[in-house]
């Protein structure tokens, strides 16, 4: 079984800021907002959702097929790819455009803003979802907008389940679109602010949600763990203690890894969650989204 991961290939550039962004941003003055950040420690970590999904979906031995569009600079990033025993045929290099790069700073209580320059992922959607059925799972995850939407369809037409995971990219939707993904897709997979705000967008709520064809909805909660709901019911999977909270960037993509083999490996859904968890934990205890070791016994696997 081959799962196709359909998002961005980037690079982070990871720095820390040792206050709190709410003290240096004045409410009454967001109008003539004009703040700076001393960030003393800065890094560069490969990065981008569907390279930080495949890391961790690989690293459990699943198959993992990343599709996105990079620039000529990520030569190094593909060799990486390739060394986790990755399929990087379905990664087009744009000769004219930087990889997409995600610029983040994050303060003393994990709050992070970020500034993402999507470069070569706005011709991510000119790579179509293989319709030869070499492909038996999906996830659309943040990537272009155009890309977003065509992979979805296309997906839905070559009759491939998949996870619609809109992330930091459900903003560039309306209603009507937001729909259309959910009514594709046989998974919906949110973190809670994200489910408000797509539930408010499509005049619903998670409970309805899951009563519709979806097989499931999965609302992530940070250290609380997630809620995984199926035909209306819910069931809460608790979080587990990290060994130390180190950095949260890229601990979504881990969930997500964990959820992709679960589902390759016909799991139940809370099954699926309960892993996503553990490997967020080993995550967050390790800077960058990439440089956690993965060992599936250590996870009971």
């Amino acid at each position: 079984m081959s799962t196709l991961i359909c998002g961005s290939l980037a690079f982070d550039t990871i720095t820390t800021f040792g206050g709190r962004f709410g003290e240096q941003i004045l409410p009454d003055q967001v109008h003539i907002l004009n703040v700076s950040f001393l960030v003393p420690t800065l890094r560069r970590e490969f990065g981008g959702c569907a390279g930080n999904i495949a890391y961790n979906l690989a690293g459990l031995g699943g198959q993992a097929v990343p599709m996105a569009a990079v620039g000529p600079d990520a030569a190094d990033y593909l060799a990486r790819l390739r060394s986790w025993g990755v399929r990087t045929d379905l990664v087009r290099v744009v000769d004219d455009s930087y990889t997409a790069q995600a610029i983040i700073i994050t303060d003393v209580d994990n709050n992070q803003i970020t500034a993402f320059h999507p470069g070569a992922m706005q011709q991510a959607h000119l790579t179509p979802v293989p319709a030869d059925g070499s492909i038996t799972l999906g996830i659309v995850a943040p990537d272009g907008r155009e890309a977003m939407l065509r992979h979805a369809e296309q997906f839905a037409r070559a009759g491939v389940p998949f996870v619609f995971d809109p992330g930091q990219g459900l903003p560039m939707f309306d209603g009507d679109e937001l729909s259309r993904f959910v009514q594709q897709a046989t998974w919906v997979a949110l973190n809670d602010y994200e489910a408000r705000m797509l539930c408010d967008r499509i005049g619903t709520s998670v409970e309805a949600l899951s009563r519709s064809h979806l097989r499931g909805v999965i609302v992530t909660l940070g250290a609380d763990g997630c809620e995984v709901w199926e035909q209306g019911r819910r069931q809460h999977v608790p979080g587990v203690r990290a060994r130390e909270v180190v950095d949260p960037t890229g601990c979504g993509d881990a969930f997500r890894g964990a959820l992709l083999y679960g589902l390759e490996h016909g799991w139940p859904l809370a099954r699926c969650a309960e892993l996503g968890n553990r490997l967020g934990a080993l995550k967050i205890a390790h800077r960058g989204g990439q440089n956690h070791v993965i060992e599936p016994s250590a996870l009971g696997l």
